[in-house]
């Protein structure tokens, strides 16, 4: 798979116009995926699911995904649903990040539930699973679990295209439902040091085999943050000029498989994404490939 970039924008309420000039801006730059993060109870925020379809309605190119969807708070088959229709309206545009949930007070405070560790990834499981129905193209589908269930529904509309559902997951039991179920693995680094990465991917790869699935057909996305700067001097891991950029995005491509990543941004957005376009991106391409 080529390698794909993308930003991550703040979906702040309070500067739309500036929101959708980020994504403009990376999408004439050549980007490829903007990824939005999922937080309803985040008074601040837009609602990343009313948010995407807006986005799309005012790009051609670049693809949308939730970064990642918070599934606590929205059942699996009217998410299906949403997804779909995105995908249609947008040409295809659309993918599926989706993750088991975080911040369970606030989302108790919206209503939501409460589960243990273990229960919230039975309830992803069985999403995935939920979802795939929802797209099957069936007539007709039921599921039974024990978290949802789905009684003689008639699904649809089919999306567009194959939509991937790529899962946030750090956790041994997580990994091992990225390899068997999912179509990608969405980390953000380095919140996972970069010293485990090599661990959380045997953890796929040998999962996804035991699943008699090709490893190397899982998409492997990485939200990074940093700063593209002049000058040979570097002050983190990410904070440096292009050239460190491109050795350290082409090193995880190289070792770990990764072939996608999404810029957090942050001061001099505009500065910042037409770098990572120019600069950063064709590079690590050229040396991937």
């Amino acid at each position: 798979m080529s390698v794909e970039f993308g930003i991550f924008p703040v979906p702040n309420a309070a500067e739309p116009d500036e929101l959708l000039g980020r994504v403009t801006a990376a999408e004439q730059a050549g980007l490829d995926l903007v990824g939005i993060q999922d937080h309803p109870y985040q008074r601040r925020f837009l609602d990343t699911w009313s948010l995407i379809p807006f986005l799309a309605a005012r790009t051609r190119r670049i693809r949308f995904f939730p970064d990642v969807a918070n599934l606590p708070l929205r059942p699996p088959a009217v998410m299906a649903k949403a997804a779909a229709t995105i995908d249609l309206l947008s040409g295809g545009r659309f993918e599926l990040g989706l993750g088991a949930g975080a911040f369970w007070e606030a989302i108790g405070a919206m209503g939501g539930p409460q589960p243990t560790p273990r229960e919230a990834v039975d309830a992803l499981e069985e999403a995935i699973q939920v979802i795939r129905l929802m797209w099957s193209g069936e007539r007709s589908v039921s599921f039974e679990g024990e978290h949802y269930t789905l009684e003689g529904l008639h699904p649809g509309p089919q999306p567009a295209h194959d939509i991937g559902i790529w899962l946030g997951a750090y956790g041994p039991r997580m990994m091992r439902v990225v390899g068997r179920l999912a179509d990608g693995w969405i980390p953000s680094l380095p919140r996972l040091p970069l010293e485990e990465i090599a661990g959380k991917r045997r953890a796929l790869e040998e999962a996804a085999e035991k699943a008699g699935r090709d490893p190397s057909r899982i998409r492997r996305i990485a939200n990074v943050g940093g700063t593209i700067t002049d000058g040979s001097a570097t002050k983190g891991w990410l904070d440096g000029p292009a050239e460190h950029w491109v050795e350290e995005l082409t090193r995880l491509t190289s070792e770990h498989g990764f072939d996608g990543f999404i810029l957090s941004i942050g001061d001099d957005a505009a500065e910042q994404i037409a770098r990572f376009g120019a600069e950063v991106a064709p590079a690590v391409r050229a040396a991937s490939a």
